[in-house]
């Protein structure tokens, strides 16, 4: 018996080891990570430079309150957070996770427009479907049906758009036209709203597992931010999953060149060896909020030594070993295979992604894109299939979190291609075994 609870009753094998890609059981069971955890291990299980790095900070101090002493690992990471990230975002806030970090983006935002004398601000407009977090000032933003309704009555829910999915919507991703479709969305909603109301808007440059990887049409995120300006909104980029190298680049924005109001981070920051995440913003917009009288939020392990000691080790070890041109690489050899997939399963009706961030989404029928009968709850059963072959991927509901099956497939970014070519041939046999199993279902 377990006294831990989670999401469902669902147990799992005893966790014994992890190095590198694979993990161990107490059986001596391996599996192969395919989905770095939730996105999260992007350096892979267990580096040893991480884990020195780890004991020496942890000879010296494990904690340290930042309203009682400045710590030498939070400020060199917070340095080295600010060289990565666009020109004038030279100001860092940590926090423990990735729903800390949208969190604490939110409320920067709302207390800038207080301190500039713009009090009507306060929405926030963001995407559905999206996921920003579980609490309930990310889920206000978070598109999400299932996580969102249960606390609906607990929450102001904030403004939504339609997420850019275009090969839903049968519009070509590669046309100009169809991403300043999906943008003139944005500056409708500011204009239904009131322009003098809308404080912000939040997005992940690259969609995560709320959209299955959904990569923006061409030129959909230049003019959202363009709208941004126009209007005086300010963008945060939700960054959480595709920062750290992920896509191919250290941060998503750097593929359309962006220049964001905040960035947050979270997940692939400190890639699973310690709870980490931050907010990087512009130096004028936290400028105005310390001079109006101070950042009124924080949380306790903000700028924990231990845990910025981590998060510098493990950006040392993305650029030690190429990390980021590695997803990159790799990214295009993995696309290669799940699309050579998709031409042998007719179950598979879209492949998608950027870098290390890929998914692919199980359809009844591609050509119209009608997906599975929801109660076959075939992402699940694809995750379970795989596991049982030793192979760890990431699903999620596409559309509206209600219908729509897709798997995320995001090894860590230090693979090679004979751990690419483990993970099709075990996709493969596992989407065979769900074919028959749904042909099975179907006679029945």
């Amino acid at each position: 018996m377990s006294h831990l609870f989670y999401q469902t009753s669902q147990r799992r094998p005893l966790l014994d080891q992890a190095r590198g890609v694979y993990m161990w059981d107490v059986d001596g069971k391996r599996y192969l990570d395919g989905s770095s955890g939730a996105m999260v291990c992007n350096i892979g299980h267990s580096n040893p430079n991480v884990l020195d790095a780890m004991r020496r900070q942890m000879e010296k101090s494990t904690f340290g309150y930042r309203l009682h002493f400045e710590t030498e690992a939070s400020e060199q990471l917070a340095a080295r957070t600010a060289a990565l990230c666009p020109e004038g975002m030279n100001k860092v806030f940590f926090v423990s996770g990735g729903s800390e970090a949208v969190e604490s983006a939110i409320k920067l935002a709302r207390q800038h427009a207080l301190a500039i004398g713009q009090a009507g601000r306060w929405r926030v407009i963001s995407r559905s479907p999206s996921y920003h977090g579980c609490t309930l000032g990310a889920l206000a933003v978070t598109g999400y049906t299932p996580l969102t309704d249960p606390f609906a009555p607990m929450m102001r829910e904030m403004p939504k758009i339609p997420a850019p999915r275009a090969y839903l919507d049968g519009l070509d991703p590669t046309d100009p036209a169809t991403g300043a479709h999906y943008a003139a969305m944005l500056e409708t909603e500011i204009l239904a709203q009131g322009p003098g109301s809308v404080l912000a808007f939040i997005v992940e440059p690259i969609g995560g597992a709320s959209t299955g990887a959904l990569v923006p049409p061409v030129g959909y995120m230049q003019a959202v931010q363009e709208i941004c300006r126009r209007y005086g909104v300010l963008l945060i980029l939700d960054e959480v999953m595709t920062g750290a190298g992920r896509t191919g680049r250290f941060l998503g924005l750097e593929h359309w060149n962006l220049s964001p109001d905040i960035v947050v981070l979270s997940k692939g920051f400190a890639a699973g060896y310690v709870p980490l995440g931050a907010i990087a913003a512009r130096d004028d917009l936290v400028g105005a909020v310390l001079e109006g009288g101070g950042f009124l939020h924080g949380f306790t392990y903000a700028g924990n030594p231990l845990a910025c000691a981590a998060g510098g080790a493990v950006i040392d070890e993305i650029a030690r070993l190429d990390l980021v041109q590695n997803a990159a690489v790799m990214g295009a050899a993995l696309r290669h295979r799940l699309d050579a997939l998709m031409t042998r399963h007719p179950i598979i009706g879209d492949v998608r992604g950027q870098g290390l961030l890929l998914a692919f989404e199980l359809m009844a029928d591609p050509v119209t894109k009608a997906p599975l009968p929801s109660a076959l709850n075939a992402h699940q059963r694809l995750v379970d299939i795989a596991y049982e072959m030793g192979l760890i991927v990431y699903s999620r509901r596409t559309r509206d979190g209600v219908e729509g099956d897709h798997i995320m497939v995001c090894p860590p970014l230090i693979v090679t291609e004979a751990h690419l070519d483990e993970i099709a041939d075990t996709l493969d046999a596992a989407l065979t075994r769900l074919a028959d199993e749904l042909a099975l279902a179907e006679m029945a």
